[in-house]
């Protein structure tokens, strides 16, 4: 007999708050316990900087490639074109800059109509030299603003 006509049964309902406030006990329990410990596997030697050494900038050699493919190393135009004679002149402009134990960096100075294969050629005899450090130099565009 059912002596509640008006009255619905009410549903069970799960409580979460009691079940987040144990599991946060828990996690603040685990967290005072554990030992945080650091295992390094390997054995590192970092390399160390020297301040004084590296406000001196490299020394540089300026190869300027002509329109027509004539190459001038620090403004001494070379009279050959082809890559033999550049190689070797390049060693000879490296010798006279090596007074520290860098090599002197290479700055590529192209006119933007030069052929590709003119500066491929330099940095062939620059590879053909033994120097592998190499840059190209750029200026801003007039009408363009820089980024």
């Amino acid at each position: 007999m059912n002596f509640r006509r008006g009255l619905q049964k009410a549903e069970p309902e799960i409580n979460l708050i009691p079940l987040i406030d144990v599991l946060l006990v828990i996690l603040i329990f685990l967290m005072i316990t554990t030992t945080y410990t650091r295992y390094t596997a390997l054995k590192v030697n970092l390399p160390v900087a020297d301040a004084a050494r590296a406000m001196q900038p490299p020394e540089q050699i300026v190869v300027s490639v002509g329109v027509d493919g004539a190459y001038a190393i620090d403004r001494q135009t070379l009279p050959g074109r082809d890559v033999a004679s550049l190689a070797a002149a390049l060693r000879g402009a490296a010798a006279g800059k090596r007074a520290g134990t860098d090599e002197p960096v290479i700055v590529i100075n192209a006119d933007a109509k030069s052929s590709h294969q003119s500066v491929i050629n330099v940095m062939e005899a620059a590879r053909e030299a033994g120097l592998s450090r190499l840059t190209f130099a750029a200026r801003a565009a007039s009408g363009h603003p820089k980024r």
